[in-house]
């Protein structure tokens, strides 16, 4: 069979893995990663403090999900850099467009088409992931993650390295790796080893078996705070589609929980009927980045980089194998390539799956990855 309805990158086809670029920054228009210097504000007051500011970095992808192309990871890469060495600067917050997506993760186009069968891109992508990470773990400012909207994947761990989650009641979180042929290696098993039990991070990373709402993420103690951004009658209500009003049902922990069935089409339904305002969200923000801007400057940086170092350990034990790993990983005809091709080809077959149960039935008759393979578990064109 041919494979010409897979879209691919030309065969000769360069990426710039640069990061000190600021012309990152500057684009005018979706995807991009977008870096805005906020005049630092007085949440009691709401009057701004002359020459300190907040670096806002917007993941800017609203069409993808919010999703990271190459550029948009070297722009937060540049941004979170440019914001760690301007002493005008207290802290940086970390979010993205919309109120739909926090971020999805690494973009499956790119994936797909271009880093399949190109490892040495694979290992200079990853160079520039732990550019990300570094400009956090050497900053001296506190990073915030602002979550207005769905954070899953890779969303989920070029977060991960921040110092603190807040999150509006109706984002949701999760990893998907193994269900596309992916390792939650970029953050998730490292960071969710280290600030969840190992059995929660076990079933939340490789699981791939649950979207957890942010409330159920609080619980798990995994998030700092959560605020409602649904309004009713002019009121902010909590999420009608989670439980938030009891802790325990028939001796089982329900808080946090997604309602079911009749309840949660009901909840649905209701939901689009509310006007949404991300105010108290973005007031917890404020509070939370006001509370450090009032700490000594040199105390707040060295608390922060002697907590870090509990996931900066985890971190570097295994970032030398993510990078190698993927590079192996991605290969033409594994698993990457499966999992990533039939994301991306969803449209032209109508499912983003491949047949991975097949998969297991011929590895089990000895079966090896290649094109037969291919063909055998992977979704046709309509």
């Amino acid at each position: 069979m041919s494979f010409d309805w897979i879209p691919r990158a030309p065969k000769e086809s360069l990426l710039d893995f640069t990061t000190a670029r600021k012309d990152l920054l500057e684009k005018p228009a979706p995807p991009r990663t977008v870096y805005e210097k906020r005049p630092l504000v007085n949440p009691k007051t709401k009057e701004t403090v002359d020459g300190l500011y907040v670096g806002y970095v917007i993941l800017d992808n609203e069409k993808q999900g919010n999703s990271y192309n190459l550029d948009m990871l070297a722009g937060a890469a540049c941004a979170f850099q440019l914001a760690s060495r301007d002493p005008s600067v207290v802290a940086v917050v970390l979010t993205g467009a919309g109120d739909r997506f926090f971020c999805t993760g690494g973009n499956v186009p790119e994936y797909s088409e271009h880093m399949i069968g190109r490892p040495l891109d694979c290992q200079a992508y990853m160079q520039v992931y732990w550019d990300a990470f570094n400009a956090v773990w050497t900053s001296t400012k506190p990073f915030i993650r602002r979550v207005q909207g769905m954070s899953i994947g890779g969303g989920e761990e070029i977060s991960g390295c921040c110092d603190l989650t807040i999150a509006a009641d109706t984002a949701s979180f999760g990893q998907v790796g193994p269900a596309h042929g992916s390792t939650a290696m970029g953050g998730a098993v490292q960071f969710k080893s280290v600030t969840m039990t190992i059995e929660d991070a076990i079933w939340n990373t490789v699981g791939c078996a649950e979207q957890m709402s942010a409330y159920k993420m609080l619980r798990k103690n995994y998030i700092h705070r959560v605020e409602p951004v649904l309004k009713k009658d002019g009121k902010f209500i909590r999420n009608p589609e989670v439980i938030t009003d009891k802790w325990i049902e028939d001796g089982e922990i329900v808080y946090g929980e997604y309602k079911t069935g009749d309840e949660l089409k009901e909840a649905k339904a209701l939901v689009k009927t509310l006007e949404r305002d991300t105010s108290r969200l973005d007031q917890a923000v404020d509070e939370v980045v006001w509370t450090f801007a009032n700490l000594y400057p040199q105390q707040v940086g060295n608390s922060l980089n002697m907590i870090r170092a509990q996931k900066k350990v985890a971190w570097e034990r295994t970032k030398a194998e993510t990078i190698f790993w993927w590079a192996a990983n991605a290969s033409v005809y594994g698993e990457f390539d499966m999992g990533m091709t039939a994301f991306n080809t969803s449209k032209k077959t109508g499912t983003r799956d491949a047949d991975i149960i097949k998969l297991r039935q011929l590895l089990a008759k000895g079966r090896r990855y290649d094109a037969e393979m291919f063909e055998e578990v992977m979704p046709k064109p309509k």
